[in-house]
């Protein structure tokens, strides 16, 4: 906590990782292929087939870890589910689910802060996604009932639900060192997102 006079100009949580992680979240959402012309429903299941096996590992390790700080709604902030039911509606079933290739290299999840760090980009990533929504229901005809459910999964709760987790942000006490390991974690996420995505073949 900034509670000493001069410690006043430090940077919050937020501040620190938006800063932090700016260049790599502008560098992947250039070779997203979401508004590419040649985006077509085969590529878009192999792209969300790469996003849970992101997301599986990564939600299973965040929550198995038991040092998320105390005030964040795992429950209802769970990606994982919608995306099994999205890749169902696009045609995959239980064995095919289960034989997809799940990341390994992931972030190190060893204290509260790195927790914080990850979950920033996961939350962060729901922005945005009313547009990737409409974009692929105009484009694909994809919509929340047959495989785009996962791409604005707050709906118009999303607004609401970013400012909630950056009230939680805002709450939880960090230092120096814990807030850069915050950015650590953050700077992971992103770049092991990208590269795994790479590794799929579905980056632009």
């Amino acid at each position: 906590m900034h509670s000493k006079a001069h410690d006043v100009s430090a940077p919050s949580l937020l501040e620190t990782l938006r800063t932090g992680t700016g260049l790599l979240h502008v560098a992947l959402e250039k070779r997203l292929p979401f508004f590419s012309e040649h985006l077509d429903t085969d590529w878009y299941r192999r792209l969300l087939q790469a996003y849970y096996g992101f997301y599986q590992p990564m939600e299973a390790a965040l929550y198995g870890s038991g040092l998320i700080p105390d005030g964040y709604d795992a429950a209802s902030r769970t990606k994982t589910p919608t995306l099994v039911n999205d890749l169902y509606a696009l045609g995959l079933n239980e064995h095919t689910l289960r034989v997809l290739p799940r990341c390994t290299q992931l972030p190190d999840l060893d204290t509260p802060a790195a927790c914080l760090g990850t979950l920033y980009v996961l939350e962060g990533a729901t922005l945005g996604g009313q547009v990737l929504r409409r974009e692929m229901a105009l484009r694909l005809a994809i919509d929340a009932d047959n495989g785009g459910a996962f791409l604005d999964i707050y709906g118009v709760e999303t607004g609401r639900r970013w400012k909630d987790f950056l009230d939680y942000l805002a709450r939880v006490p960090l230092d120096a060192t814990a807030r850069e390991r915050a950015v650590i974690a953050a700077r992971s996420t992103f770049s092991g997102f990208e590269q795994w995505l790479d590794s799929q073949e579905v980056l632009l």
